[in-house]
């Protein structure tokens, strides 16, 4: 498996879509995933990509103080960490806040109809969440991101899905609900893979890595094989580079030294694992290269703050989020 095939299977990442929403001109509206879009209000996640795509029309993203992007039919804009941002038809529009303007439809999917008359957009708004609050890859991204198929061989079904999508949403359908969530996870991984290979030349970042060969056979191997005994001088030898290139070149591109990275991987693992399965706690620590339990606790307790079995006991209940 490739390390951001890995990578995406440890992110555990679930999804769906969750809005209907019809503007015309002039409109603006604050947006940001919240546990009022869910029908239990815990079961927003620690982490949220919130995206939205456009089906008709166009409208601007605002978030912060960058430059407004604009989103086209047929694009997709992704927020990897969720920032409260403004969805509008122009700029310098004072925003209105949604939840008086949004209506609960047949199905728990929500819709919106707002604006002035005029130019009119369509879009349908989701999420992919996760209960990994750190992660090497949404970290990678950046604050927002849009996806351009256009001319690309995903072209085709991509559009597609967002049309059966919008089908979907209308209808209300029985199981439309678990239908959307894979097609959110789907068109999730689509757009990680299409930003990873439009990355510019002398870009930096774990995405980069990947695309780098030395550093990207060395991640591949960590991913492969986490339980070994890795050390800086092994990986470069497999990588055949010297140590001190290899680390430099490894440090330069993820950002940390490949051993602090791989120490943090397993931390992620380890908490997936704790979550997830009911494996004994030294087990998973003889699985992720550690020589005893306590070392183990020691570790993950300085990288989560709690030892493990007490984040068992906090998280492993914690059921797949329910959109709308």
């Amino acid at each position: 498996m490739d390390a951001l095939s890995d990578v995406l299977k440890a992110l555990r990442i679930s999804g769906g879509v969750f809005l209907d929403a019809a503007f015309t001109a002039p409109w603006c509206v604050a947006s940001r995933v919240a546990s009022e879009d869910f029908r239990n209000k815990d079961d927003l996640p620690a982490s949220v990509v919130a995206f939205h795509y456009v089906i008709d029309g166009q409208m601007l993203v605002e978030i912060d103080a960058t430059p407004p992007v604009v989103v086209r039919a047929g694009e997709m804009v992704l927020l990897p960490r969720n920032n409260p941002h403004l969805l509008a038809s122009q700029t310098g529009l004072s925003p209105a806040q949604p939840g008086p303007l949004v209506q609960r439809v047949e199905g728990g999917l929500l819709r919106m109809v707002y604006g002035g008359g005029g130019e009119s957009t369509r879009l349908v708004c989701g999420f992919v969440g996760s209960e990994a609050r750190r992660h090497p890859l949404l970290e990678a991204l950046p604050i927002a991101f849009t996806l351009d198929i256009k001319d690309k061989p995903c072209a085709e079904w991509v559009a597609a899905s967002f049309r059966f999508a919008a089908r979907e949403v209308a209808s209300g359908r029985i199981g439309s609900e678990t239908v959307l969530a894979k097609l959110s996870e789907l068109l999730f991984v689509e757009a990680v893979r299409h930003f990873a290979e439009t990355l510019p030349p002398g870009r930096k970042g774990w995405l980069a890595g990947l695309r780098d060969p030395a550093v990207g056979r060395a991640l591949a191997l960590m991913h492969g094989d986490v339980g070994r005994p890795w050390t800086t001088e092994q990986l470069a030898a497999d990588v055949n580079l010297s140590r001190s290139a290899f680390a430099e070149r490894f440090t330069q591109l993820v950002g940390v030294p490949p051993i602090t990275y791989l120490t943090d991987w397993r931390m992620q693992l380890a908490a997936a694992r704790l979550r997830d399965t009911p494996r004994a706690i030294g087990q998973i620590a003889a699985e992720l290269g550690y020589e005893s339990e306590a070392t183990f606790t020691r570790a993950f307790k300085r990288a989560m703050g709690v030892a493990p079995g007490r984040y068992r006991d906090a998280r492993s209940s914690i059921a797949a989020p329910a959109p709308g």
